[in-house]
Order: C-alpha cells, then structure tokens, then sequence
C-alpha cells in the first residue's frame, strides 16, 4: 500500500474540477498494485525512481493476476491462431496492457522472449508480418497497417529501438502517410497475402491506425518522424467532428465510443485522447485553432461522463476472460480502470478552466 503520508499531501489539482469526487486517495490504498502505479506514475507525476514508485512496480511485477496475464502469450510462430487485431488477445495488444499495467523489458523472460521473436518475420517493405493460418492448413505470415504499427509501437515502448529491422520498420509507416478524405493520416492497406483491407472507402483515414502511428512517433526523436505529422492529429478531431455525417471505416462514435471496452485494445475516446496529449499544439497555445481545443475539450468531457458519483470509473463494457480482474467486470468500480482515466485527464489541465479565487 501506498505510505499515508503520501495521501496525505495529494495536491490540488484543476482537473479534479471534472470529476463528481476525487477518487486518488482511494486509488492510492486499493489493493490493485498496477492502481496504484499508475496513480503515482500519470496521475501524480512521480518519477521512476521514487520510493513508493518502486515499491507499486514491484508489487506489480509480483502480481498473480499480472503473472497470468503474462502467462496468457503465446509462441509467435506460423500457424498459431489469437484473437484479431482488435482483440487483446493479440500479443502486441497483450503486451500494451501489461505495459499498461506496469511491466517493463526484464521483469519477464516470457514477455522478452516474444519481443525477440516479432521482428524476425519481416517482409520486403518493411512490414513486420503477423502469423496467422490460412484456409484449411495453410500457414502465412501477413500484416495491415493496423497490425504493423502495434507490433513496432510494442517494440518500443519495451525498449527495443535496435530490434532487427526497426529502421524499415519505421520507413514504411512514414512512406505510408498520406492525404486522405479526412486530411493527412494513415489509411488501410490491403496485404498481398490476404487481400483484405477494411471495410472503408480506399481513400479514407483510418482512424485506429492514425491513432497507432501518432503514438508511434511520439516515442522517437523529431528527425524520424514524417513531415507534417501534427496535421494528423488535427485530422483525428476532424473526424470527430464530423461524426454525425461520416463513419470512416465504419468507426462510429456513440456510446460505446465514449465508454469503450475494457480492457481497452482498440479506436475509443481514450485511444483518442491518449493520441492528441502528445501534440497539445494541437489542443493549446497560439497554434491551436478555436475548433480543434473545442473538439478537444468535448472529448475531455466525453471521458470525465463515465466517472460515477464516487469518482471511480464501473467498466460498461467488457471483453471475454478478465472477469478475475477489475477492469474485466462490471459489478463494481475498477481502480485501474479508474487511474488510467485519471492520468489521461492530468494530461489535459490546460483545456479545464480555473475557479474563480483559485490558481492553476
């Protein structure tokens, strides 16, 4: 548990003035270790190598739920069959969440040992190939953008900037930017092998891979991301504002947008969010435009509506096979579930005005 002297000082913060009631002190004594690392972590700013940062990520790695999840990776060889690319049972999806979670490179010889392995299937242009089985019991490796970037941004996030192949890797997403209907983004692309590319019109953005590619960026120096980036993410709130006219392959935005599915793998309000606090001159200063912090403070406030009067967060919706942890179920408040949309709130202070006789 988080030492009371810390909970005792938690500091004001403006974008508390969003939620019904601040939840961090019980985040902080839940009993959910990655709760409380994530509150720590993105919601009170504490770096890596505070004290009781250290202790909630140990507690993390020493997790039996944690440890099941890591449990749950599979092999990734050629005819292994897992949950598409929008499942979390996809092995980039799964790593995402225990990244999420607080698992780092080192913590688990399995999660290592599948780093190692996805850069290995590579074809010509730079995609990193998914293994999949074909009909009857034909094995192929193939890939759609929304495949590849996962793969690379898992890649990154554990570490793995030298993995074999990353620089073409990265070459590919940047060839691949492109105008689309929408504005500059990514759309889909058809893989050879399968011939599948989405249900959308070809020259359309694709939302979920916009959001991948952004993220992506994010995570390497200025000289290796593409020209003109920031405009994607304008393009990302054209599409929400254009919501009621247009569905880009086919992603809607009603309620199951706003409350998404938990845990959280694919195109939602906090994929969305999580995608622009990496470009606040999008949102904020003298280079924002006054549609594009409206957009940006509607989707804030779309993300603050799914708090309950108790400050926490009750997931809605749910994918299959986490009933055994809290953000899988929809009985009872999910701490997690609860401090991820906390920090993703943090993140967008700026958007959320201050009371009148308080400071910032």
């Amino acid at each position: 548990m988080t030492p009371p002297a810390v909970v005792r000082r938690l500091p004001a913060a403006r974008w508390l003035a969003l939620l019904p009631r601040d939840p961090r002190a019980a985040l902080l004594a839940s009993d959910e270790p990655s709760a409380r690392y994530v509150t720590l972590t993105a919601v009170l700013g504490a770096p890596d190598d505070d004290r009781a940062v250290r202790a909630a990520r140990a507690a993390v790695v020493a997790d039996p739920g944690v440890r099941a999840l890591v449990d749950r990776l599979p092999d990734w060889r050629a005819g292994v069959r897992f949950g598409g690319h929008a499942s979390p049972a996809f092995p980039p999806n799964l790593l995402g969440l225990l990244y999420a979670l607080g698992v780092r490179a080192g913590d688990f010889a399995r999660v290592d040992r599948l780093l190692d392995a996805m850069p290995r299937q590579q074809a010509d242009d730079g995609r990193y190939l998914t293994p999949s089985r074909g009909a009857g019991t034909r094995v192929q490796w193939a890939s759609l953008p929304c495949d590849h970037v996962a793969i690379l941004e898992a890649l990154l996030r554990f570490g793995r900037r030298d993995a074999p192949g990353v620089d073409a890797a990265l070459a590919r997403v940047r060839d691949t930017f492109t105008a689309t209907r929408q504005g500059h983004a990514w759309g889909c692309i058809p893989d050879p092998v399968v011939k599948w590319r989405g249900p959308g019109r070809t020259g359309d953005a694709c939302p979920q891979v916009t959001a991948e590619a952004l993220r992506l960026f994010a995570l390497v120096p200025p000289a290796a991301r593409p020209r003109g980036l920031v405009g994607a993410a304008r393009t990302l709130l054209a599409v929400w504002r254009d919501r009621d006219r247009a569905k880009p392959y086919m992603f809607g935005h009603g309620p199951r947008f706003v409350a998404g599915k938990w845990p959280p793998t694919w195109y939602d309000v906090s994929t969305v969010l999580a995608t622009l606090a990496a470009y606040p001159a999008v949102w904020r200063g003298a280079a924002a435009t006054a549609a594009d912090r409206r957009a940006t403070g509607e989707l804030v406030a779309a993300l603050a509506s799914t708090f309950d009067a108790d400050g926490m967060i009750t997931p809605r919706s749910c994918y299959q096979g986490f009933a055994d942890y809290s953000f899988g179920q929809k009985q009872r408040p999910s701490p997690w579930a609860t401090a991820r949309a906390c920090g993703l709130l943090r993140g967008f202070a700026a958007l959320v005005p201050t009371p009148a006789g308080r400071s910032a």
